[in-house]
């Protein structure tokens, strides 16, 4: 039996960490885009000729920067999270807020700057949070046209002036969203192809691996008994010489549902390859496994599969091993559930053989 993937042994959403680095990474370069921006108005833009506004601007950008080097290699979190970036873009909002306060307020050419963080928050933060972004943003619009007066209230053309100013940014904030959506979901569906077999629907070794290693990584710290069962089917190599390959598919897509049947949501059964599967019962000691194993290959037993009118029986051969008494990584423990299921073969097939040191 050849040995299990080697995968990165962090904890799930495993969507995250590596996404997160790489948007890290990009909000990083979007910091930076936003304080040249600031520097291009002054140096060949502004015209402004009150040295106060332009040290108040400067002072912010400075502040600014320097929070971004804080904030982003003191190491302040140890993992990248969605709040940490919800806190980039919040940092975004206040100095475009502050510079425009200084540059004509929403007269500015900077004003749509505010792009920026929404279109952060959309790749990122999703739906609702992106649209409280968007409303941050309303109230800053409010705060930079004077606020908001009876008589403004009370006029159609504040309304109608407030719109026209707002509908672009929630436009770039839907569009972005979707898009987001549509780039996760692809790559969420080629994650799960690589990691599920074609033909039966289960987890393939990588698959296995991912999902195994964490559940064993659990049941290792808190010390709690956990077994692996390798199933190998009796029939596929007759069926296929008399039959025909598409009937050993049929059987092995039979042999997947059936064992899927016996198990918990908490278990994680894959396709090891050919005819042999794997099955990870999390939390489980070996007096359960057993009794697992045994129904497992009871259901197999029992059912039969139909060809060119002919029923053909069916049959497996299940190995059993146990953490920690079997051993005490899951490659270990794989492997001796591997060699008690050649012992069930060698002792007659249709059987369940718990793994014996020596």
């Amino acid at each position: 039996m050849e040995s299990l993937p080697e995968v990165e042994r962090t904890s799930p959403p495993s969507l995250e960490q590596g996404e997160l680095r790489g948007v890290s990474r990009t909000v990083a370069e979007i910091h930076w885009l936003l304080i040249s921006l600031v520097l291009l108005y002054l140096v060949f833009g502004g015209k402004i000729a009150d040295r106060e506004v332009e040290a108040a601007i400067s002072s912010g950008l400075f502040f600014y920067a320097a929070l971004v080097m804080v904030f982003r290699n003191t190491n302040f979190y140890k993992r990248e999270t969605r709040w940490k970036i919800a806190i980039e873009t919040w940092g975004m909002i206040a100095l475009i807020t502050w510079v425009l306060g200084f540059t004509g307020a929403l007269a500015s050419p900077l004003v749509n700057s505010y792009l920026l963080p929404v279109i952060t928050a959309a790749l990122t933060l999703g739906k609702l949070t992106t649209l409280a972004e968007v409303g941050l943003i309303a109230a800053c619009y409010l705060y930079l046209g004077g606020g908001v007066s009876p008589d403004k209230l009370l006029a159609l053309a504040f309304y109608g002036e407030f719109a026209a100013q707002l509908v672009p940014v929630l436009l770039v904030a839907y569009i972005v969203t979707m898009f987001s959506a549509d780039i996760r979901y692809g790559l969420n569906l080629t994650k799960l192809q690589a990691e599920t077999d074609g033909l039966t629907g289960l987890p393939n070794p990588r698959g296995f691996a991912i999902a195994a290693e964490r559940l064993f990584a659990q049941a290792a710290r808190y010390n709690r008994e956990s077994t692996i069962l390798m199933i190998d089917s009796d029939n596929l190599k007759p069926v296929n010489d008399s039959y025909g390959h598409e009937a050993g598919n049929r059987l092995l897509k039979q042999l997947a549902k059936a064992i899927r049947a016996e198990l918990r949501n908490t278990d994680v059964p894959a396709r090891y390859g050919g005819d042999e599967f794997i099955v990870f019962l999390s939390e489980t000691p070996l007096k359960g496994a057993l009794v697992v194993a045994e129904r497992i290959r009871d259901a197999v037993a029992a059912t039969h599969l139909e060809i060119d009118g002919k029923q053909v029986g069916c049959t497996v051969s299940i190995g059993v091993a146990c953490y920690p008494e079997d051993g005490l990584t899951l490659n270990a423990i794989a492997l001796r559930a591997d060699r008690a299921m050649y012992q069930a073969k060698q002792s007659g097939r249709n059987r369940v053989v718990q793994f014996k040191a020596g």
